[in-house]
């Protein structure tokens, strides 16, 4: 019994480790070695050697991980080529889940990851901004809507995504160093068993993916503001358009002939409109960013005072971070799905992520009057969440000095549903006999030990 299943572990990230049980199983048991088990991964496994015809020596005869009590699960389709180990083949057996259900679950990396980790939005939509901080405004954009057929906007829209590329490894300062700063990152998360040139190549091309999504989302919301600009939804008559909007339908459904508002605009020393006039400019978001936008284009950014463009760019980010936020979690739960599935790597984090609380299991060895060893694994496909006190735990006697398992009510809890009842719903997904050797016994009982 070890902690970790090496021999799992050891082929997933191409490694070689735990040579000193390696030593004491072929060198010292010498195909004694019945059964190997281990947990740490949370699935269940049971590999079985595959009978062949010539007498080559068979070390371990099976190969069993159960670590299915854990707080989450581990995929079980990433380890199905899993085939030899010690020179011996071996046949999987009984997989739990099942490597159809574990490859489904990943695809939870793609679907859900957003749903299941919320609080990533907020770095994600951040680290975005950074990204393509240094890319606003973009003033330029007439030679998008030139061209009259959709496959030239796509190309002109490409054309001009390179282009920012080029912008933020030639120019920009900000955008280019939350780059700089999110590759370091990218590539420490890579996992150390990986070669570093390999880790250098999985960051850049994680990095290169968000930044593409970064740029290509920057550039929808300008093309956005320039079309409601064109279109004259936006950035018609100043900062204060839906101000001037509520002053004329004030002004036409309720008039003021005995001149109350100018009163009260003197009473509170010009407190009452100004407050109204920039609460509602603070809400008109896209108004202030489409005229600070059209200023800068016209004038440059030096025209803007350093609390103008404070304003300039927090109203980009509220937008920009909404846009955003669903994108860079589809982006990172690709790359997990992918690395797990064919980079070898990820494969604690991807799962982890998904916070998969079902598929428990636990193993029970009974040996029987023939002296074998029988080796049951008892699982549970889903788990209750919630959960009350079981009445007849507390009708039952019970003696201190019973043991909890020969009670007809042995937990104290029960699930709240009784479909999910774990009592009604474990189910022995895996059963295999170790048969006693009566050779080994005899040379155990003469003290011998084979070399």
């Amino acid at each position: 019994m070890t902690h970790e299943p090496n021999w799992l572990l050891d082929w997933y990230f191409d490694q070689v480790t735990g040579k000193n049980v390696s030593y004491l199983i072929r060198d010292h048991l010498n195909g004694r070695c019945r059964l190997r088990i281990a947990g740490d991964v949370h699935h269940y496994m049971r590999h079985k050697f595959v009978e062949s015809k010539s007498d080559k020596q068979v070390y371990v005869q099976h190969l069993l991980v159960n670590g299915c009590g854990g707080a989450f699960l581990h995929p079980t389709h990433v380890f199905k080529n899993f085939n030899n180990l010690y020179g011996t083949t071996y046949e999987c057996k009984n997989p739990y889940p099942t490597f159809e259900d574990s490859s489904r679950i990943a695809l939870g990396n793609i679907l859900k990851f957003r749903k299941k980790n919320w609080q990533f939005d907020f770095i994600g939509g951040i680290i975005y901004f950074m990204l393509a901080f240094s890319m606003f405004p973009q003033c330029r954009l007439d030679h998008i809507f030139k061209d009259d057929t959709f496959s030239g906007h796509m190309g002109t829209f490409f054309d001009t995504v390179w282009g920012t590329f080029m912008y933020i490894f030639g120019r920009s300062y900000v955008s280019l160093t939350g780059t700089v700063l999110l590759l370091i990152i990218a590539i420490s998360f890579v996992p150390s068993t990986v070669p570093w040139k390999k880790k250098v190549v999985i960051g850049i091309l994680h990095v290169s993916a968000h930044l593409a999504a970064a740029v290509i989302l920057m550039l929808l919301l300008e093309l956005g503001i320039e079309t409601c600009i064109r279109h004259k939804l936006l950035a018609t008559s100043g900062y204060h358009t839906l101000y001037e909007w509520y002053k004329s339908v004030e002004s036409e459904h309720f008039p003021d002939p005995t001149d109350l508002k100018k009163r009260i605009e003197h009473w509170t020393f010009g407190l009452y409109p100004a407050c109204i006039k920039y609460l509602m400019s603070a809400f008109d978001v896209p108004e202030v960013m489409a005229v600070t936008r059209n200023t800068i284009c016209k004038n440059g950014m030096d025209s803007l005072s350093r609390g103008g463009a404070v304003i300039y760019y927090a109203s980009v980010f509220l937008y920009f971070w909404v846009f955003s936020t669903p994108v860079v979690s589809l982006v990172f739960g690709s790359y997990l799905y992918i690395c797990i599935n064919w980079l070898h790597i990820h494969f604690d984090e991807a799962f982890s992520s998904l916070r998969i609380a079902n598929y428990k299991s636990f193993t029970r060895f009974h040996i029987n009057n023939k002296g074998d060893l029988e080796v049951f694994t008892l699982a549970v496909d889903k788990v209750p969440k919630e959960w009350k006190l079981d009445p007849k735990w507390d009708g039952e006697s019970k003696h201190p000095q019973d043991p909890s398992y020969l009670q007809k009510f042995p937990s104290k809890w029960r699930a709240s549903s009784p479909n999910q009842d774990p009592v009604d719903t474990v189910r022995i997904i895996d059963q295999f006999v170790i048969e006693k050797t009566a050779k080994h016994d005899s040379e155990l009982a003469n003290g011998s030990v084979n070399q």
